[in-house]
């Protein structure tokens, strides 16, 4: 199904984000949260190199921005690129009812996990998500390799 305006603004804001995080000599991963009236509530990038944090993931970094709150089952989250397990573990502890998926074909998380527990997962293979990924893995292999745990 094709995106509503404002899921398309998230993934807007997302993909700011991840080119955000690249700018910082980060993985180029963005995040945003979107309540069921189109506000995004909170967005977030990739930390994990800046922060040197293994957990600090665009979309986990995009959850501690919206901070403690009562409504996650009505949320949508918005990522440049398909949850890994950890963040799609997240999604699937705060029962968050959507994910759109700006692209899976550089790294295809836990998306058939996240349906199974009841998540609605939209993948949209967008282009400006695919091209940005694929050069910075094209460039760092051995880092995004350390992101998403390949051993050496």
């Amino acid at each position: 199904m094709p995106l509503s305006a404002p899921e398309r603004f998230a993934l807007d804001a997302a993909f700011e984000q991840a080119r955000k995080s690249l700018s910082e000599n980060g993985y180029p991963i963005g995040a945003a949260l979107l309540a069921p009236d189109g506000t995004i509530l909170a967005v977030g990038h990739n930390l994990r190199e800046q922060k040197h944090d293994t957990t600090a993931h665009a979309e986990t970094v995009c959850l501690r921005h919206a901070g403690r709150r009562r409504d996650w089952h009505t949320l949508t989250l918005v990522s440049t690129l398909s949850p890994c397990a950890m963040c799609s573990g997240t999604a699937v502890l705060h029962r968050i009812k959507r994910v759109v998926v700006g692209e899976n074909r550089n790294f295809m998380g836990e998306e058939e996990w996240m349906r199974s527990k009841g998540i609605d997962v939209e993948v949209v293979q967008d282009p400006r998500c695919i091209a940005l990924m694929a050069d910075f893995i094209a460039k760092h292999p051995d880092r995004w390799n350390e992101d998403i745990g390949v051993p050496r």
